[in-house]
């Protein structure tokens, strides 16, 4: 990467003065929804020539230095100290840090969701986005498909909800310039997203790392038990899954300890009709191993970005 380009921070200055916000008395105020431009649908639905592949195998590696064993204990562990809104977004959302008194204070960067921050919203029961995350990350690792930073569910400033491991990103780099290069870890993702029913699957949320691989966030609206799927990513429509994608999705669904052991974890997050259909959707995924086809506006999130 060149060095010239914006490196988001982890670290957090503890004297910066924060406004600690009343999640019970403040509401947020959200722009008004409208229709998604044609500029966009043309940028989120045409194809694209595709660079060589990266390796398949690499790009879905476990990527952190420390295992994940590791890095959840710490999270689970470690105080929170200063935290912020971050003021986008339709929820309340914190960059907190979390120190880790076992190792000498050692500060971690998270993202923190609380369950009183989340707006109400008409299709899925309140209360439960945070739960939808870390689902979504529970199955990304019963795939081995590591995209998504660790998500664990935990008590916080504001009550119980996510912290998400903060993953520093190059903030330069957007969707439409690393589409081509990184097109089959999108493809990866987009297979995810069918599984899990993504509705809210923006460009803002692929970030690419700087160790130069995809990573994907805000999954909280996933997993509904009526078709929701919403996303940027139509390049690949209609044609057929890579192999690798494919057997990763045969080998799982044939392995009755991987199977059972994501189906107990789903089943203390979700809703038993939402894990029934999950599992539903990844025997049709592979009945049908095809990239579903483009047909209404609707099939692209609000916002867009």
């Amino acid at each position: 990467m060149a060095d010239n380009k914006k490196k988001r921070k982890s670290s957090i200055n503890p004297n910066a003065k924060f406004r600690i916000i009343n999640l019970e008395t403040e509401a947020r105020t959200d722009p008004p929804e409208t229709e998604m431009d044609e500029a966009e649908e043309l940028v989120a639905t045409q194809a694209i020539p595709e660079a060589p592949p990266q390796n398949p195998a690499l790009s879905k590696c476990w990527r952190l230095k420390m295992s994940e064993a590791e890095v959840l204990s710490v999270m689970e562990r470690a105080k929170f100290g200063v935290y912020k809104l971050i003021p986008w977004g339709s929820n309340y959302t914190f960059l907190a840090a979390l120190s880790d008194e076992a190792n000498g204070g050692a500060e971690y960067a998270v993202v923190y969701k609380p369950m009183k921050g989340e707006a109400p919203l008409w299709d899925f029961p309140s209360g439960t986005l945070y739960r939808r995350e870390r689902a979504a990350y529970v199955v990304s690792r019963a795939l081995d498909w590591n995209f998504i930073p660790p998500v664990i569910i935990r008590d916080g400033p504001h009550g119980v909800g996510t912290a998400q491991l903060f993953i520093d990103v190059d903030e330069q780099a957007e969707f439409h310039t690393f589409r081509q290069q990184h097109a089959h870890e999108l493809k990866r993702i987009a297979v995810f997203d069918m599984l899990t029913n993504n509705a809210d699957r923006k460009a803002g949320h692929c970030l690419l790392g700087f160790d130069d691989f995809i990573w994907g966030i805000d999954h909280g609206l996933c997993f509904n038990t009526v078709p929701k799927l919403r996303t940027i990513i139509w390049d690949y429509s209609g044609q057929p899954f890579p192999d690798d994608i494919y057997e990763d999705l045969f080998n799982f669904a044939t392995d009755a300890g991987r199977m059972g052991q994501l189906h107990d974890e789903l089943t203390d997050l979700l809703d038993r009709r939402e894990v029934e259909l999950f599992f539903r959707r990844l025997e049709q995924t592979l009945e049908t191993p095809v990239f579903p086809s483009f047909n209404s506006r609707r099939q692209i999130p609000w916002g867009f970005f």
